[in-house]
């Protein structure tokens, strides 16, 4: 039925409608005798240790997600929907009040009061409860039958189904508790699971039989309403306006900022039809035992302490061994009794003052004691419950820095511990500092460090007594749990659970009086604290304990204190097994015929089952009984969820289940037989702890009870479970506050289940088997694999021979959006290399035949280097920490991440390409310009260029000759900063008009030859080209070979000189007794070489006449460079080209006789040779020429030279920049004091055909910022093959721009432009101004056709400076003219412009350049030849580059001297 609130004559609003509600409800709430019903209020029900019910806290649905974990989600209506007190009457149901799945209101407004608590009987289904076994039993044999006998039909139901066929309307519950927010549900709903139709909500309710029909609240529709609230049809328009306006977000929900591309990209990997699927029944809540309370059990732990310590003070309680397996000493129930109080009346009454004590009752203190004293832990642990205090027992930190130890240390914050109780040999092992004290350890609080031994404590007063009280529900102590991610929970554990799981372990062990027992566990948590110290004081049990270091030393002393004492009962684990068979070698006297029970604490693991079977194997001769081996399941949360019972009853073998990997994979259990390799053997845990309740529930989403084939994680309903993690409430309720629903959507039982956290089933007869733990549950490509099966097979391949002692180590990490499993172990330290990889690919063959999964990556380290756990074991967390952080520095790594990773973005389907015309209009009409820009107009521009009057640069320096022929245009400086050699106008002059004499004469050239330059940078070389062009031949500049390296540099040059078609080579005496050198002839051919001229030795007399060419459009050189991709490309530059390249570059940088520029890059091609060539000669500017290979030796030599010389404008390379950002980072103020000021630098370039290195630029400004250098003053240029400089960082104009794109749409060949920050986001930096003369276009590489503003297309160059085409042998006449003579195909058609073959775009800023125009700012992304296209998306090597680097600090040397 649907209740709906008709409004008053006026109209009500949201408030009024809450105020209205809350008065019409509230004569229906249920008023709890001596209560008020507005107060909210814990109920607490009588507890008795007999009870299959279990104290109860705050109740909220159990939804699992914890991604969306939040109690400030929960709504604060606890007590309007709980049940009326009599079952009989009829319920009346409430409008469930559902919020718009778009406004997420305001989180104060559902914050609960911290009481807040559902009635416990709300939503019981009494008449089904809670089926005995036997039922279960039942349904599970037919299954296992069916299993057995191969009847594996699917059936068509989906088990992830929650419709039901119920009484009417389809029943959602089970999404709804999980994700709608109901009245008192916790977790936000997901908006992506809903389907438009209105969404139904029931309420069950208690009703008095089975066969009744359960009432449940109605359908409400969801009318449209801004709040979701079910209202009448007199609505006034202007609310209803208004409420519309509420349900649209003005901007869009949150989780729309974060939309992931990429996930729109990933293979979704479709389920396969063919995969198991559960068909069993819904399985029934299995119950143990009755716990039958023993009449003189003491009411509580601290009781039984009292009783024995004062009835039989000598009874041996612990009796601990040294390293030798000798008694150390036994502690009497007298003594502990004694010391337990003395410890109690010191913590209470001797730290702090009398009216200030530092410590009370109830709060906690951390106990911090080693491994091999188990005696001084008992008494300080008994200490505390008798003081009433709440003790946090953790490992001792042995350094600062020990793994996990942070975790712990915000443990014991969040506790609020302030003192920790330890031993005297403790307190002296503990690291110190300089003065004696304790350091803080990193991350842990403040602590007082208090001794526990009883000469440092006083005796407490005759009349001091301690209040011992019955089991209460006060919190008995805490025990720590390591999670997944390496955090560190404390789980809070009762005093009435404290001893309900004493009494239920009493009783399923059949643990009597004065018996003996074996521990090897750790005793300050886990099995080994509830067995080993508390299980055995409630029972004056003797424990005999074994420290670890002893196991180390000998690993059978375990079975000798057995034999030694005749023990009955020995805790252990699989390990301990394991070690005792590989050391027993056949002792004789050996008898095991005591043990009546041999506890395996981790009997749960997978790979228990063999220890367990090998270890009777071995030991029934010597008298071990099949029936004693006793494996258990337990976790921190529920404390012992099952236990094989030790019977004499050997009719009952143990519960074997030989389950098909495959199926459990998928969630469902397949029998299958044991010859397959692909099957996991699992060992039943025994059935559930007596007064226990216990159920399967689906691991993810809502709590639903499983199938009898489906595995999931157990829940247990019992006393003796943990109660809460502490400080925690919303994961608290996740964990401990859980109410498992049966398939119509009711709870099965009114009491709060807890997840054990163990995935795994229950089988025939109640038994229960684990399949693995859920922090182990790696879920790859939707199938789910555990860490410790995987473990188990790669162990299985050759174990004892290559991973040491078993230490390996599998964890799952993220990549692509799935989980990909690493697997890290240590080998052995005699292991070779071969040995490695031979294993390695072992066992990723046995882990793909066996898990049917690739494994993404196996690491192998050297033996005890994985970060240990205090036991020893391997610390999980804090590996895959290393792992994600590149520190873990293995010796053998196999990636492979080609077997794994199968959910890759799918290819990117290029659309039909849209016509050029069509990309025109639609710019147009959107209003978006054609992206065009170009530099200042040489046209127009009026300067008293003398230059301009010559066609030919040789006439530019026979007129400066002539003119100023002392001025002096090019100064080389050495290492030291001192002036090598320099040039005067007639010095070149002259120079150059010998070497033309030289080629004339020893050459025998003719006009048009072309010469061979093979210099080191400085003025020889320049002297070389001039005289080339005297003589009118054509030089080509080449880089000389490397001395240190002629066998991969001479080869680079022989290329160079054949494909130019050199007929002679011009160089230094060195450099040619370099090519005649025994090396060079062993690295090339030198018979072939051109003749070699030496302008060492040059002629005396001049030319008798200078060679004047008579068309500016014929070759004046050759510039020839490799590119990345390892492409030898030579274009032709033209007279008239080079003369419009120096005006261009004059005009740019306002260069003028007066000027000095300083240079200090490789003057072999593109801008760098033009600057150190070129420009001096056509401007007259003097040049300060510093060769890069001497800033090796100095690196500031480039630096000193530019404050010496007041130098306003610098040319560089990036190789340069990076030296001094490296070799000077920490000298800055030792150059500061030697004077070197560049606060003159106007304009310092990097001379670049690359996108700007925007970080290393940035770098270099901030490092020599404190030296005067202007940020504003770092450039770049840009420069390519048709045309050598495009743009360039002029002296006027504004400064350059840094846009941020997103790196994902770069991908996609689109400019997406986002903030700085963002994620994918990536830094372009404009590439200097456009040059005078040049125009530049975006087009299309495809279509030919231009591009909008903002655009990425190909960047095309028209100017008077390109080059007139690639110089070939092989003249590829159609690749020279696609490039140099493109025309568009739509729009300007006339034009001809050359193709760079890099891809950038213009956008237009807001600045103004120097004409007062808006200025148009062009950003390179990278050449198409460098680019690969991977799955139709493209990637620029820079930016995996840059990935990489930032992966480690010692990779940048690497990458970048490769």
């Amino acid at each position: 039925t649907n209740i709906y609130f008709p409004c008053s004559e006026s109209d009500i609003t949201q408030k009024g409608y809450e105020k209205k509600r809350s008065k019409l409800i509230g004569a229906f709430l249920p008023k709890a005798p001596g209560m008020d019903p507005s107060v909210p209020h814990e109920r607490r029900t009588p507890v008795t240790p007999g009870s299959s019910s279990r104290y109860h806290r705050r109740r909220s649905s159990g939804s699992r997600d914890e991604r969306y974990r939040s109690d400030v989600h929960t709504e604060a209506v606890q007590a309007a929907l709980a049940k009326q007190k009599e079952r009989g009457k009829m319920a009346v149901p409430m409008p469930s009040k559902r919020r718009s799945l778009v406004v997420q209101s305001s989180m104060d407004a559902y914050t609960p009061p911290d009481t807040s608590s559902g009635s416990e009987e709300e939503g019981s289904m009494q008449g089904e409860g809670t089926p005995t076994s036997s039922q279960g039993s039942i349904n599970m044999e037919n299954w296992i039958s069916r299993a057995i006998h191969g009847s594996t039909t699917s059936s068509t139901t989906s088990s992830s189904s929650t419709q039901s066929g119920g009484s009417g309307a389809a029943s959602r519950l089970a999404d709804v508790m999980g994700q709608t927010h109901l009245e008192n549900h916790s977790t936000p709903p997901d908006v992506t699971s809903y389907t438009t139709d209105s969404i139904q909500v029931e309420r069950p309710q208690g009703s008095t039989t089975a066969s009744k029909a359960t009432p449940k609240y109605g359908n409400a529709e969801l009318m449209e309403t801004g709040d979701g609230v079910p209202v009448g049809g007199r609505v006034s328009a202007k609310i209803q306006q208004l409420v519309n306006t509420l349900k649209r977000p003005k901007r869009p929900p949150l989780r729309e900022f974060f939309v992931d591309d990429f996930e729109e990209l990933l293979e979704v990997q479709q389920p396969d039809p063919n995969q198991p699927k559960a068909e069993g029944a819904q399985m029934l809540a299995m119950r143990g035992e009755q716990l039958g309370v023993v009449t003189n059990w003491p009411p509580s732990l601290e009781a039984a302490l009292q009783r024995w310590g004062t009835i039989s003070p000598k009874a041996p309680c612990l009796t601990t061994m040294d390293t030798n397996g000798k008694p150390l000493y036994i502690l009497t129930y007298g003594k502990l009794w004694v010391r337990s109080m003395k410890v109690a009346y010191n913590i209470l009454h001797k730290l702090g003052s009398k009216q200030e004590p530092m410590v009370r009752p109830g709060d906690r203190v951390a106990l911090v004691f080693p491994n091999n004293d188990p005696a001084a832990f008992m008494v300080a642990f008994y200490g505390c419950l008798l003081a009433e205090l709440v003790p946090v027992p953790i490992e001792v930190p042995l350094t600062r820095k020990d793994a996990g130890s942070q975790q712990i240390g915000f443990l014991l914050g969040s506790c609020g511990v302030t003192v920790a109780l330890t031993s005297d040999a403790c307190h002296k092992g503990l690291p110190k500092s300089t003065t004696g004290e304790i350091p803080q350890f990193k991350g842990w609080p403040k602590l007082l460090w208090f001794v526990t031994e009883s000469k440092h404590l006083s005796k407490p007063p005759r009349d001091w007594f301690p209040h011992i009280k019955d089991a209460n529900n006060d919190t008995a102590y805490i025990e720590y749990k390591t999670c997944k991610d390496g955090s560190v929970l404390g789980v809070t554990v009762m005093r009435i659970a404290l001893l309900t799981h004493c009494q239920a372990l009493t009783q399923s062990c059949g643990y009597t009086e004065a018996e003996t027992i074996v521990n090897v566990l750790d005793f300050k948590k886990d099995v080994g604290l509830w067995h080993g110290i508390l299980t055995s004081v409630m029972n004056m049990m003797h424990v005999i304990s074994i420290p670890y270091s002893l196991m180390k030393v000998n690993p059978l002393s375990w079975i000798q204190k057995v034999c030694q004492y005749k023990a009955k009962v020995a805790c252990v684990k699989s390990r301990d097994m394991h070690w005792a068979l590989v050391a027993h070698k056949d002792q004789r006297d050996i008898n095991l015929s005591s043990l009546r029970m041999l506890v395996v604490a981790d009997g749960s693991n997978p790979w228990s089952i063999s220890s367990c079977d090998a270890f009777l194997n071995v030991f029934q001769s010597k008298g071990l009984k099949p029936e004693v081996i006793c494996p258990c399941a337990s976790s921190p949360e529920a404390l012992t969820v099952a236990i094989r019972r030790p019977t004499d009853d050997s009719n009952q073998p143990p519960g074997r289940g030989v389950l098909s990997m495959q199926g459990l994979s998928h969630g469902v259990i397949r029998v299958d037989s044991e010859e397959k390799l692909s099957v996991l053997t699992l060992q039943d845990v025994g059935t559930a702890m007596p007064g226990a309740l216990m159920c399967v529930v689906k691991p993810d989403g809502v709590p639903q009870l499983c199938k009898t084939d489906e595995i999931g994680e157990l829940c247990v309903c019992s006393v003796a479970t943990g109660t809460s993690y502490y400080g925690l409430s919303g994961m608290t309720k996740n964990t401990f506050e859980v109410f498992p629903m049966n398939s119509v959507g009711a709870p099965i039982s009114e009491y709060p289940f807890t997840r054990t956290g163990l995935l795994g089933f229950v089988g025939p007869g109640g038994l229960c088997f684990i399949a693995g733990k859920m922090d182990g549950l790696m879920v790859v490509g939707g199938r789910r694999h555990n860490a410790d099966d995987i473990v188990a097979t790669a162990l299985a391949v050759e174990p004892m021979k290559f991973v040491y002692r078993g230490r390996i180590a599998v964890f799952s990490i993220t990549v692509l959006h799935d989980e990909r499993i690493v697997v890290v172990a240590e080998q052995r330290p005699d292991s070779t290399e071969e040995d490695s990889f031979q294993w390695m690919s072992r066992v990723l063959q046995a882990i793909d035949g066996i898990h049917q999964v690739g494994v993404y990556c196996l690491a192998l380290v050297p033996s005890n280097t994985l970060p240990k756990t205090p036991l020893g074991g391997i610390h999980l967390s804090e590996t895959k920490q290393l792992f994600l952080e590149g520190s873990l520095h293995p010796c053998n790594v196999l990636m492979c991440p080609h077997t794994c990773v199968t959910n890759l973005p799918k290819p990117r389907q290029k659309q039909p390409e849209i016509g050029p015309a069509s990309v025109m209009v639609g710019n147009l009409v959107s209003g978006k310009r054609i992206a065009q820009a170009s530099g200042r107009d040489l046209g127009q521009m009026e300067d008293n260029d003398q230059a301009r009057k010559f066609l030919f640069l040789s006439e530019v320096l026979q007129w400066r000759a002539q003119t100023t022929p002392d001025h002096v245009l090019y100064t080389l400086l050495n290492s030291r900063g001192t002036i090598a050699s320099s040039l005067s106008c007639v010095q070149l002059h002259k120079r150059a008009e010998k070497i033309a004499t030289m080629l004339a004469e020893r050459g025998h050239l003719q006009d048009g030859d072309h010469v061979a330059l093979v210099y080191p940078p400085g003025i020889d070389l320049i002297a070389a080209f001039y005289g080339c062009l005297y003589a009118g031949c054509v030089p080509i500049t080449v880089r000389p070979p490397h001395p240190q390296n002629i066998a991969t540099t001479l080869p680079t040059v022989k290329m160079i000189v054949e494909v130019s078609r050199s007929a002679c080579m011009m160089t230094t005496a060195v450099i040619c007794k370099l090519l005649r050198s025994k090396e060079a002839s062993a690295a090339v051919d030198v018979r072939t070489w051109p003749p070699v001229l030496d302008t060492d030795d040059l002629p005396k007399k001049k030319p008798p006449l200078l060679y004047k060419p008579s068309n500016p459009d014929t070759l004046a050189y050759l510039d020839f460079s490799v590119s990345t991709t390892g492409m030898l490309a030579g274009v032709k530059m033209s007279h008239t080209a080079t003369s419009a390249f120096c005006r261009s570059i004059k005009l740019q940088c306002e260069l003028y006789p007066s000027r000095e520029v300083a240079i200090c890059l490789d003057p072999y091609c593109g801008l760098g040779f033009v600057i150190w060539c070129l420009c001096s000669v056509y401007s007259g500017h003097q040049s300060i020429l510093i060769p890069p290979s001497e800033l090796e030796v100095n690196p500031a030599l480039w630096l000193l030279a530019v404050s010496q010389y007041k130098v306003r404008d610098t040319f560089c390379s990036y190789s340069v920049m990076e030296l001094c950002t490296k070799g000077l980072g920490l000298q800055t103020e030792s150059l500061k004091s030697r004077g070197l000021d560049l606060s003159r630098v106007r304009t310092c370039v990097v001379v670049a055909e690359e996108r700007p290195r925007i970080a290393l630029t940035q770098s270099f400004s901030k490092l020599f910022k404190d030296l005067g250098l202007h940020p504003r003053a770092v450039s770049t240029s840009f420069g390519c093959r048709v045309n050598l400089a495009i743009c360039l960082q002029g002296t006027s104009g504004p400064d350059p721009t840094t846009v941020y794109v997103d790196m994902r749409a770069l991908r996609h060949d689109r400019v997406r432009l986002v903030e700085r920050g963002s994620p994918h986001s990536l830094p372009l930096m404009e590439s200097g101004k456009i040059l005078p003369g040049v125009r530049i276009i975006i087009a299309n590489p495809e279509t030919k056709g231009p591009l909008g503003d903002s655009h990425l297309g190909e960047i095309w160059v028209c100017s008077g400076h390109n080059a007139s085409g690639y110089f070939t042998v092989y003249g590829d006449e159609a690749l020279q003219s696609d490039h140099f003579n493109s025309r568009l195909s739509f729009g300007d058609t006339q034009t001809i412009w050359a193709r760079t073959g890099y891809l950038g775009f213009l956008r237009r800023t807001e600045l103004t350049d120097a004409s007062g125009e808006r200025h148009d700012a062009l950003y390179v992304v990278g050449a198409l030849d460098e680019a690969m296209e991977l799955r139709g998306m493209r990637y620029h090597p820079i930016d995996i580059e840059t990935s990489v680097i930032r992966t480690h600090k010692n990779l940048k040397i690497i990458v970048q001297e490769e």
